[in-house]
C-alpha cells in the first residue's frame, strides 16, 4: 500500500472515503463474484460489516477502502460518487434461463454490463457513435401461441435486412442500429446470451464460450427479440423465452422465403446446404421445419434423436466457422486514440481498470514480423 493510499489525510483512500457510494462497493463485489463473506474473509472483517457498507449505513475508513480496493482489483476511485445508476439487476435483463445459472453468476453478468456502459459512455464523449434504431413492435408477454413474435420478426426485418434472404452477419446488424454487442469474460461462462434495454444504448451480452458460429447468431436474433418485443416485458418467463426464440426463427428463416427449401424428411445432405446457406443450425432448420408443418411431429423428434445419438447437439458436422465478433467499440477506441484519447484515458474516465475495460473490447491483435 504507497503512502497515498494508507488513509493519512489527503491520501486517495482519505479522499475516495469522503466521496464514498455504497453502490459502487456492490458493483465491484458482483464484478469478482464474490459473496459477501468472501469479500469480508479477504479484508478480515465480517459479512455484516460488508453489508453496512453496501447499504450506505456506515462507511468504511480510508484504511478499509483501501483494503477492499486490492482484494477487489480496483483503484480507490472507484468507490467515488457521481455515476447514477451504479447497479443493473435481473430486472433489467432478459436471461435464457434462470434456474441454470445462480444468483451469483447473473450478478457478475450484469455488473460487466454496468461498466461496459460507463466504458460506452466514456467513448460517446469523443467519438459519435451510430444513432439507436430499433424497431418497437410490443407482444404482449402472455401470448403463448399467437402471431405476435412472426409478425414483431416481419416488421423488424422490413425496417433492418436490406433485402430478402439470408441475414449476412448478425452481430455487424445490431452495431449498425447502434445496439452495443460485447462478448463476456471467460469468468461468466455459464450464463448464456442475454440482452439489456438500456439506456441510452441497448446491450446485447454473448456467452464467451460457446464458440459455435450458427448458434451464436441464433442467440443474436433471440435478443433483438426481446428488444423489439419486451421492453416492459418482466424477463425469464418460459412464455416470453419462447417468443424470442420463433421471432429469431422468422427473423433469420423467413416462412416466405425457406418453407420451400426445408425437407420433410432427415436429409442430412439438403440440410447441410441450407445450414451453410442461411448460417442457422440443423437443429435450428429442424426447429422450423416443425413450426411450419413442412415437418410431421414424429419425423422430428426422430431427427433430433439422431442428432443426439450422432454427437451432433453438441457439435454438428461440418467444417467450423470464425464467430462473428463485435467490432463497433474496438473501432470507436482506435478512433479516440487517433483524436489524442488513450485506452488508459478511456480507463480512467470510465473509472474501470484497464485490464476489465481490455476484457470487454479486447485490443485488436495486429501479426508480428
Amino acid at each position: 500500500m504507497s503512502d497515498h493510499e494508507d488513509g493519512r489525510p489527503g491520501g486517495r483512500a482519505d479522499q475516495a472515503r469522503l466521496l464514498f457510494d455504497s453502490q459502487r462497493l456492490t458493483l465491484a463485489r458482483r464484478l469478482r463474484g464474490l459473496r459477501k463473506n468472501q469479500l469480508a474473509e479477504a479484508i478480515g472483517t465480517t459479512p455484516t460489516a460488508i453489508g453496512q457498507y453496501e447499504a450506505g449505513v456506515h462507511r468504511p475508513s480510508a484504511i478499509t477502502l483501501s483494503r477492499l480496493a486490492f482484494a477487489l482489483g480496483v483503484p480507490v476511485e472507484f468507490f467515488h460518487a457521481g455515476h447514477g445508476r451504479a447497479v443493473l439487476d435481473s430486472a433489467h435483463a432478459h436471461f435464457r434461463s434462470l434456474r441454470s445459472t445462480t444468483q451469483i453468476e447473473r450478478d457478475q453478468a450484469l455488473a460487466y454490463g454496468r461498466i461496459a456502459g460507463d466504458i460506452v459512455a466514456a467513448l460517446e464523449a469523443v467519438v459519435e457513435f451510430p444513432p439507436v434504431d430499433v424497431p418497437e413492435y410490443p407482444v404482449h408477454p402472455d401470448e403463448m401461441a399467437g402471431p405476435g413474435p412472426v409478425r414483431a420478426a416481419r416488421a423488424a426485418r422490413a425496417a433492418l435486412a436490406a433485402a430478402p434472404g439470408p441475414i449476412a452477419h448478425v452481430v455487424r446488424l445490431l452495431e449498425s442500429r447502434g445496439i452495443v454487442v460485447i462478448v463476456l469474460p471467460p469468468s461468466t461462462e455459464r450464463v448464456d446470451a442475454f440482452s439489456v434495454s438500456a439506456h441510452p444504448r441497448p446491450m446485447v451480452m454473448f456467452n464467451p464460450a460457446k464458440g459455435d458460429y450458427w448458434r451464436n447468431r441464433f442467440d443474436g436474433a433471440h435478443e433483438l427479440g426481446h428488444l423489439v418485443m419486451h421492453a416492459d416485458a418482466e424477463p425469464g418467463s418460459k412464455v416470453v423465452e419462447d417468443q424470442a426464440n420463433r421471432f429469431a426463427a422468422e427473423f433469420l428463416m423467413p416462412e416466405e422465403d425457406i418453407a420451400d427449401a426445408l425437407p420433410r424428411t432427415a436429409d442430412w445432405t439438403r440440410l447441410a446446404a441450407l445450414k451453410a446457406e442461411w448460417g442457422v443450425s440443423m437443429a435450428a432448420l429442424l426447429y422450423r421445419a416443425r413450426t411450419l408443418k413442412v415437418m410431421k411431429e414424429v419425423t422430428y423428434r426422430n431427427a433430433m434423436s439422431t442428432l443426439s445419438a450422432r454427437g451432433w447437439r453438441r457439435q454438428e458436422p461440418g467444417p467450423p466457422r470464425p464467430l462473428e465478433t463485435p467490432t463497433m467499440l474496438v473501432r470507436a477506441m482506435e478512433v479516440a486514440a487517433i483524436a489524442g484519447t488513450d485506452r488508459d484515458h478511456l480507463a480512467t474516465t470510465a473509472r474501470v481498470t484497464r485490464a476489465d475495460l481490455d476484457l470487454l473490447v479486447p485490443p485488436r491483435t495486429r501479426p508480428a514480423l
